[in-house]
């Protein structure tokens, strides 16, 4: 049961900030207990909903406001972002792509995912604020949404919200607004799709009474983790998360 509500945390407070939630889930696992796909699924489902939540507003001004040039516009951004990851995922799973689980690989894309974030920032500082979400941003998010998916430890947000303030998108929080925006989705199908998958070979031996507390655990962290981290990135740089990063991923290097 403890094992479930720190992995339900993990997951919740991971999942949206830049630091990776697969690669703290995979380290997590190898001292806690391998988990089954079915559970890492549900539980992301629980960060999901949260920041859904969080976003309720602007996602119902976007769908009754459709006929505003500006909300047309970024609808139709965030649906061609999805879109381009979707069109990608589809096509590593029919290749056959599956996430490596060992931690080495994990702690290497940690450390370059922390550099990546450090020049980012000094390219956007050098830049005038822009809020402008061009279409070579909608493209970039999309790109790197799916490079995310294919190297554990990435993680999405961080991959997307960089690859928007390199394009152009040098504001944090706009930045930081598309990509959950776009994650919504893209999450959403990620999990229903892999949902489906392990429910065809369901075995029966899940523990419905943990998977249900660490999904609200996720849930809950997550809406928690989130809001801080939307406050946080209108006056603050992302350096700390990139630091961290590379303090971890060197530290997992050394001791593997």
């Amino acid at each position: 049961m403890l094992s479930a509500i720190l992995l339900g945390l993990i997951e919740g407070v991971t999942e949206f900030l830049p630091i990776s939630s697969t690669g703290h889930l995979l380290i997590a696992e190898h001292w806690l207990g391998r988990r089954s796909d079915l559970f890492n699924i549900v539980i992301q489902a629980g960060a999901i909903l949260a920041v859904t939540l969080i976003y309720r507003e602007r996602l119902w001004q976007l769908l009754v406001r459709s006929n505003e040039p500006a909300n047309r516009r970024y609808a139709a951004q965030l649906v061609t972002a999805f879109l381009i990851t979707a069109v990608l995922g589809v096509i590593a799973a029919r290749l056959g792509f599956k996430l490596p689980d060992a931690v080495q690989p994990v702690a290497w894309a940690l450390v370059i995912g922390g550099l990546w974030m450090i020049v980012a920032e000094w390219v956007a500082a050098r830049r005038p604020d822009s809020r402008e979400i061009s279409w070579g941003v909608v493209v970039a998010v999309g790109l790197a949404q799916i490079v995310a998916a294919i190297f554990p430890g990435t993680s999405r947000s961080a991959a997307a919200i960089f690859a928007a303030m390199l394009a152009r998108t040098s504001n944090r929080s706009a930045a930081t607004e598309f990509t959950f925006l776009v994650g919504i989705p893209t999450m959403y199908a990620a999990s229903a799709y892999a949902l489906l998958k392990e429910l065809r070979h369901a075995t029966g031996a899940e523990h419905w009474g943990e998977l249900g507390l660490a999904f609200l655990v996720s849930m809950v962290s997550a809406f928690v983790a989130v809001k801080w981290l939307l406050g946080y990135v209108r006056t603050h740089r992302f350096t700390g998360f990139a630091v961290y990063r590379m303090v971890l991923g060197a530290a997992l290097i050394l001791l593997a």
